[in-house]
């Protein structure tokens, strides 16, 4: 996949590029694309999510190192974008979009190769509000920088089960805060504009559910906090 969309990003960037004519003259298209006050599309991609860690006392060796280990994959994302133009660089974006992540954490402190291996699956529906700043576009390119806050709800959170990891159920906040920031270039083409992004997404808040005061320590209880970060390729649409 990771290929198949580089392979997909160099080809587009080739074609803008090549949109220049022997002779200088150059073909812009759709330059009134952004004098519209409002305008909507939609953005597919992928996603490689991490969790921020802060270990409990319980949750270090007596060298110091942290027990848990991350195995993270590969994510899918797809939502929709309207943007509302402010100023000739500015506008104002609203991007919903759900975003599927798996994590695996293996707790060095236990012994058993079942009990020390929780599988993390979240899907996170993310409601941000961004302000977007872009240049002076150079033929059918150009580029930007946006950043914004963002809200977001896991439906896998597991929250309010009553389960907790002696039973095999590792549980995360439902609801969540967000910053993001973006940078992406714009490119024109005669039917519509693609829009090539990378993407960070941070949480504020702590997302851990301590275990039930019964379980032993060795799951949650090693931890003090666990904060998702991401990584974000989008290919987006208008």
């Amino acid at each position: 996949m990771r290929n198949f969309l580089a392979i997909l990003l160099f080809s587009l960037m080739v074609n803008s590029f090549g949109q220049f004519r022997p002779n200088n003259d150059k073909t812009w298209h759709r330059e009134d694309f952004d004098e519209k006050p409002f305008s909507w599309g939609y953005f597919l991609g992928t996603n490689l999510m991490s969790f921020k860690v802060t270990p409990g006392d319980n949750g270090l060796n007596q060298q110091g190192m942290i027990y848990l280990r991350q195995e993270n994959k590969m994510g899918f994302s797809v939502g929709l974008m309207g943007k509302m133009k402010l100023h000739e660089y500015l506008d104002l974006k609203l991007e919903p979009g759900v975003h599927f992540a798996e994590r695996n954490l293996y707790f060095g402190n236990i012994s058993s190769e079942v009990d020390s291996v929780r599988e993390v699956k979240s899907t996170y529906i993310d409601i941000p509000l961004l302000l977007k700043v872009h240049g002076d576009r150079w033929v059918n390119t150009r580029p930007y920088l946006q950043a914004g806050v963002g809200y977001m709800v896991n439906l896998q959170s597991n929250e309010k089960k009553e389960e907790d990891n002696q039973d095999a159920m590792f549980r995360m906040k439902t609801h969540n805060v967000n910053w993001q920031a973006e940078l992406g270039v714009e490119i024109y083409f005669k039917k519509f504009k693609l829009t090539p992004a990378l993407k960070g997404i941070f949480l504020f808040n702590n997302e851990l559910v301590q275990d039930n005061p019964d379980t032993p320590p060795q799951w949650a209880g090693s931890l003090k906090s666990l904060s998702t970060r991401g990584v974000f390729f989008s290919l987006k649409f208008e």
